[in-house]
């Protein structure tokens, strides 16, 4: 009897025991949550995206990382705990060209080297047709021998623009502008414009010389039969800017050496050629300035008051030599005819060769 009891209470202890588990695994069990959120399960969002911008991000300064819970965040489709301001334009990020042609390297650019091209220097290229060793001396490679003839004729410019498109988009940089070499850039205004942009946008910013736009024959789109397109387009001798993001799209049309066939096939000037790309072609509408200014204008109509916050100014040509600004300072009409030099010492009064500051 003594070892029949004793079997028994095993065989109770061994049920309790069973019924128990049994009990247990019929019962909700807690969730388990993974440490800060990294193995759950993301919330609904975007997912993220591998896609370069369109010239590689300058390093910052001392190569500070992200830090690691935006990584994460952003991984996991939630906003950065901490956002970053917007990417901030810096002078080096504009591409400025400069057409010339080397009978007018002593007379017009000696003048843009003393003044506006001394404060813009690494930003500033200059496509010539010929080679001169003292420029080069003075710029290095920032000058271009565009090896394209000096004429000025149509195929002339179209040739210099061609090259000045494809050293832009070598350069990396964000944003191309053009000007003559009878144009006075202010080139911290031409910041602040552009800083109002993304570079990724389609932009197209310039001044039209008509006050309508221009109808050609269309015989680049290769359908065999041509039709008219009217668009506008911005004067080169005012200077226009366009962003990387549409002059990428412009290749097709525009690059080694295809800016030239288009040119041919249209029949048009290298200006106007660069609208009927961007208006005609891509159809994205130019943003008309009247901070571009060209020696076509009566410059001498430009109100005193307004001449520092113009992007481009010009000067009249030999057969028109009074269309200057009207702008006071220590200089005469004689010692600074163009009054680039004028201009900028108002913008600049530290340069060396600046007399005092005096109000316009």
């Amino acid at each position: 009897m003594t070892c029949t009891g004793v079997g028994l209470g095993k065989l109770c202890f061994v049920l309790s025991v069973a019924l128990g588990a049994f009990l247990l695994l019929l019962l909700p069990l807690p969730r388990l949550q993974a440490p800060w959120g990294v193995w759950a399960h993301p919330p609904p969002g975007p997912p993220p995206t591998c896609e370069q911008p369109p010239s590689a991000p300058r390093p910052q300064e001392g190569g500070v990382a992200q830090p690691l819970q935006d990584v994460l965040q952003r991984l996991l489709g939630a906003p950065a705990a901490h956002p970053r301001p917007p990417e901030r334009l810096e002078p080096w990020d504009i591409f400025i060209a400069v057409k010339t042609t080397k009978k007018y390297h002593k007379s017009r650019l000696e003048l843009l080297f003393r003044t506006w091209i001394s404060r813009a220097q690494q930003q500033t290229f200059i496509f010539t047709d010929g080679e001169d060793p003292e420029l080069r001396l003075r710029a290095g490679d920032h000058i271009v021998n565009t090896n394209c003839s000096a004429m000025h004729t149509r195929q002339a410019l179209c040739c210099k623009m061609s090259v000045e498109y494809d050293k832009f988009i070598e350069s990396g940089r964000k944003w191309f502008c053009h000007v003559d070499d009878d144009n006075y850039v202010n080139s911290k205004g031409l910041l602040q414009l552009l800083s109002g942009f993304s570079p990724s946008q389609d932009v197209y910013v310039g001044r039209p010389s008509l006050d309508h736009p221009i109808e050609a024959a269309d015989r680049a789109q290769g359908s065999g039969t041509a039709s008219t397109v009217k668009f506008w387009f911005a004067t080169g001798g005012a200077g226009f800017c366009i962003s990387r993001g549409l002059a990428l799209k412009m290749s097709p049309w525009a690059s080694l050496g295809n800016f030239i066939s288009t040119a041919e096939k249209v029949r048009l000037p290298d200006d106007c050629t660069i609208g009927y790309i961007i208006e005609g072609l891509l159809q994205v509408k130019l943003l008309h300035s009247t901070l571009f200014h060209s020696h076509l204008e009566n410059l001498q109509r430009l109100p005193a008051d307004t001449l520092l916050s113009q992007i481009t100014l010009s000067y009249g040509g030999p057969e028109n030599r009074r269309n200057v600004v009207s702008v006071g300072g220590a200089f005469s009409l004689q010692q600074d005819p163009t009054r680039f030099k004028s201009i900028h010492c108002l913008l600049y009064p530290d340069t060396t060769w600046c007399p005092l500051k005096r109000p316009l």
